[in-house]
Parts: structure tokens; sequence; C-alpha cells
């Protein structure tokens, strides 16, 4: 192993020991919370030195920056590539036929084209609705701060279940960002709060998965029900580089 993976080893295994003891005081199980190790900006050898340090699933915010890692790592078949990031409609199909989760699902009409291509790729892609719990115009995803709007979601939601070549499997979202973890503890328990509305307007459909935290406050997130953690900086460290802007 290089120096560089035994480096993001110790810290890899550092984030696992912290989402253990955060989910244990949840009263839940370790295994139900799943680490994505963030390779955005960082050059292929991090990544694939991520993967050598014992991660299993890496996530992109770029489409062209992570199909060139993936393309570079074919011989890393085990490793899931999540796409985590903002996608405009016109890469869709690099996400759809590249990439085995998408975390970042956030509007019908890029619902509907990666639809369209997974079923030209053959393939059924598993996905997350992105829901912009702080209201922040910067942020993406369907607006969903007022809770007493959310019955006004609903359409549009089952528009996007109704798709056959996408497979919902739960929510995403990035609170504001904030001066300590404790600030995201409230945009959490929305999100929470959203996953149990939707399951019960919906029984039929899955929505199990919670994507939510990062290095700043995964711990948090995890205390608050999340199944996905998505941490970069503190196991891989300061991104090197961007390759796209989208």
């Amino acid at each position: 192993m290089s120096e560089l993976s035994v480096s993001i080893r110790e810290r890899y295994l550092a984030t696992l020991d912290v989402i253990a003891s955060a989910a244990k005081r949840a009263g839940r199980s370790p295994e139900s919370v799943k680490l994505v190790v963030v390779t955005k900006a960082q050059p292929v050898e991090v990544a694939r030195a991520a993967v050598e340090a014992g991660a299993a699933i890496l996530g992109e915010n770029y489409a062209e920056e992570g199909v060139m890692k993936i393309q570079s790592m074919r011989d890393f078949s085990a490793v899931e590539w999540h796409m985590i990031g903002h996608v405009q409609s016109r890469k869709a199909g690099l996400v759809a036929a590249n990439f085995n989760f998408m975390h970042s699902l956030d509007s019908l009409k890029l619902a509907r084209r990666l639809d369209r291509f997974a079923g030209e790729a053959g393939r059924t892609l598993p996905v997350l609705l992105e829901f912009n719990i702080g209201g922040e115009e910067s942020k993406s995803g369907w607006q969903a701060s007022d809770e007493s709007r959310w019955q006004g979601l609903l359409a549009e939601v089952a528009d996007v279940l109704s798709l056959p070549n996408l497979r919902v499997r739960g929510l995403m979202s990035m609170p504001p960002l904030g001066e300590s973890a404790e600030f995201s503890r409230p945009f959490f328990q929305t999100l929470k709060r959203l996953q149990e509305f939707l399951s019960d307007q919906f029984p039929q459909a899955d929505f199990t998965e919670l994507s939510m935290g990062t290095s700043t406050d995964y711990e948090v997130a995890v205390e608050e029900g999340a199944t996905f953690v998505r941490v970069g900086t503190a196991i891989v460290g300061p991104r090197h580089y961007k390759t796209e802007t989208e």
C-alpha cells in the first residue's frame, strides 16, 4: 500500500469510528450507514488510493470528471460510483450510462432525460430526490423549506416514481452552511420529516435512504437518520483542481 493510501486509510477508519459511535448513540446499527468518499476535484491517483485504503463508494460532483475516473479505474470493478452534484440536462446521458447511483435528482425535467438515457443504455438507475430544505436560491432541488407547501410536491414526485428506468430510493439534501455541525441538525430533522411524509403519501414507494451530512456535520447527520454520508476533505484532503464547470 502506498504512503498516500496508508494516510487515507487512517482517516477513513477514523471516520468509520465516528459514524459507528453516532449510530450507536441514536440506537442504530453502524452498518445502516454507508460512507461515500468524495473524490471530486481530486486526481485519479487519489481516487485509486482511496479504494486501496478501503473505500467502496466514491462520490463525484462533475459528470465528465467522474466518467474520466470511472474509465481510468476499470480494474476496480467492485467500486460504486455515485453522482452527488448538480447535473445539467445536457449531461444526463453521461450519468445514466456510467454511474451506479445518483444522489442529486433535482427536477422532473432532469428525471425524464435520465430515464430516457438509462432506457437507451439498458439500465435502471437508482436515484435520490434532492430537496432544498434551507430555502437558499443558490441551492438545487425541489423547494421544501416550507412544510405547509409539501402537498404541492406530490404531483411531480408521482411523475418521477412512474418513470420505468429510474428507481427512487430516498431523499438527499445539503443544508445551509453554518458555523458548527449543530447548525445543520434542524435541517436534517426536516428532511427526515419529509421522508416520513412522502412514505405516508406513497406507501408503495421506497424512500429508505437519506443522503445528508458532509465532512463538517456527518456525525450529526448520522444521529438524525442519515443512511449515506458524503465525506471528502476529512478523508482525502483538500481538493486539487476543478476540471469542469456546470
